[in-house]
C-alpha cells in the first residue's frame, strides 16, 4: 500500500507531501495505480521546482518508494500562491486516486505548525 501525507501550515497551505510504500495493485512495471499516483507526484514535483521556480526539498528512494517534497519557509507571494494551486492539484488527484483504488492507497492530510 502507498501512503500519501499532505501536511498543512496554520494559514491552511500545504508545506509538505510525503509518499512511501508500493500499491501493490499489480505486477512491477505492471502497477497502474502506482504508476498513475507516481505521475501525478513527479508532475507535481516538476511543476514546483519549474513552474512556479520553488528551491523546495526533494528527497526520493525508488526502491522503497519514498518521496518527500518540503516548500521553503521564505518565498515570496507569487510563489506561495503557484506551489499552493500546484499542490491543491495534486491533493485533487491523489483524492480521486484514493476514491477508487482505497485498498491500495491511503490518504492522509494533517494540519500542523509549519
Amino acid at each position: 500500500m502507498t501512503t500519501i501525507k499532505f501536511f498543512k501550515d496554520n494559514e491552511g497551505y500545504i508545506y509538505k507531501v510525503e509518499c512511501e510504500g508500493h500499491t501493490g495493485y499489480g505486477h512491477e512495471g505492471e502497477d497502474i495505480v502506482c504508476a498513475a499516483l507516481s505521475s501525478i507526484v513527479q508532475t507535481a514535483v516538476l511543476g514546483l521546482f519549474q513552474v512556479a521556480k520553488v528551491s523546495a526539498d526533494y528527497k526520493i528512494n525508488e526502491d522503497t518508494g519514498y518521496l518527500r517534497v518540503v516548500l521553503p519557509k521564505k518565498m515570496t507571494d507569487k510563489e506561495r500562491h503557484d506551489s499552493d494551486v500546484i499542490l491543491k492539484t495534486l491533493l485533487l488527484g491523489a483524492s480521486d486516486l484514493y476514491e477508487g483504488f482505497s485498498d491500495y492507497i491511503n490518504l492522509e492530510v494533517k494540519d500542523d505548525v509549519y
